[in-house]
């Protein structure tokens, strides 16, 4: 039953997606656009944003500075981030560009970062990007598979260890890049490092997305002055997606949207009035909250998992907090 109902929303979720997920699915999705949204200036506001070195996490860096935010990129590779912020700095004519080298794989590194961070600076907005698809089981140094120590506890950590922070503000938002994968798959909280059976690569990333979207909905009920959500790009011609993903980006290269249009929902939700008139907590695609389940397909889990996995996180984070 199980291998048919994986079958199935796997099948349901293609044929949604070549709708939507699409420059298509884009195209037709902007007409209903609020130009104006995007209209805003920033300055004075903090925005955090890993994986800002590439990719969507680069053009949302590029988009807020442009608007006078406050840029704090959060990579892992020096050179490549140095880069990367001297073309944003010089796009947007906007010196507050700032580098911070952290691995989002390792647990420690993030927790370090975020104490860190917070003592000599403020942040209005966290957007959560940084993301891999390790197509082999591969562990990192702390033991830990390297597709759920970078997407679900990195991202666990970081935002924890940054709410104490983003309640003293003005207006706090954390944003969480999700995908429309996740629509895939139904928590598994038994085996949150893919030790049992065959490794997918995919499917622990679509596992990892998932994760993301209860997080985000948990976080939103229990952090009332923050305004949490988390959204799918859709389908967007990146360099992640191009590495991790060949022969999908292969196959799809002409449908794939640009990186503009899968960071504009990121955009939207960081910087726009408009979003935040949107309960908190919600999954978001083309700047409109959408389900966060395909029908009929039995992805729903029961609170009692959801506070499992909870309970797993934060036994996780505690044990590498420094």
């Amino acid at each position: 039953m199980r291998v048919k109902m994986s079958i199935y929303r796997n099948a349901v979720w293609f044929v949604k997606g070549l709708q939507e997920y699409t420059k298509g699915g884009y195209e037709a999705a902007a007409k209903h656009f609020a130009p104006a949204d995007l209209d805003v200036n920033l300055s004075g506001r903090s925005f955090i944003i890993t994986g800002a070195n590439s990719g969507i996490g680069k053009t949302a860096a590029q988009e807020i500075a442009i608007r006078g935010g406050t840029v704090h990129m959060v990579c892992r590779n020096q050179g490549r981030a140095e880069a990367a912020k001297v073309e944003i700095v010089t796009r947007s004519k906007n010196e507050n560009v700032h580098v911070h080298i952290v691995d989002m794989s390792s647990a420690r590194q993030v927790w370090e970062f975020a104490q860190n961070f917070s003592q000599s600076n403020s942040v209005h907005v966290l957007i959560n990007n940084a993301g891999c698809m390790v197509n082999q089981r591969e562990l990192t140094e702390e033991g830990l598979e390297k597709n759920f120590a970078t997407n679900t506890l990195g991202t666990y950590i970081l935002t924890a260890a940054l709410i104490p922070a983003l309640k003293k503000v003005e207006d706090p938002r954390v944003i969480t890049v999700s995908s429309g994968g996740m629509l895939t798959q139904k928590l598994n909280v038994d085996d949150l490092q893919f030790e049992k059976g065959t490794f997918d690569g995919t499917m622990a990333y679509a596992q990892n997305k998932r994760q993301q979207v209860i997080l985000t909905e948990r976080w939103a009920s229990q952090h009332k002055e923050i305004h949490f959500s988390s959204m799918h790009p859709g389908w967007a011609d990146t360099p992640a997606v191009q590495s991790s993903m060949p022969s999908f980006h292969a196959k799809m290269q002409t449908r794939l949207r640009t990186e503009a249009m899968g960071a504009d929902t990121v955009v939207w939700l960081a910087a726009s009035a408009a979003a935040v008139k949107q309960p908190s907590g919600l999954f978001f695609q083309d700047r409109k909250a959408v389900a966060t389940h395909l029908p009929l397909a039995s992805s729903r889990s029961t609170p009692q998992e959801e506070e499992k996995l909870l309970a797993a996180l934060e036994e996780l984070a505690l044990k590498f907090k420094p």
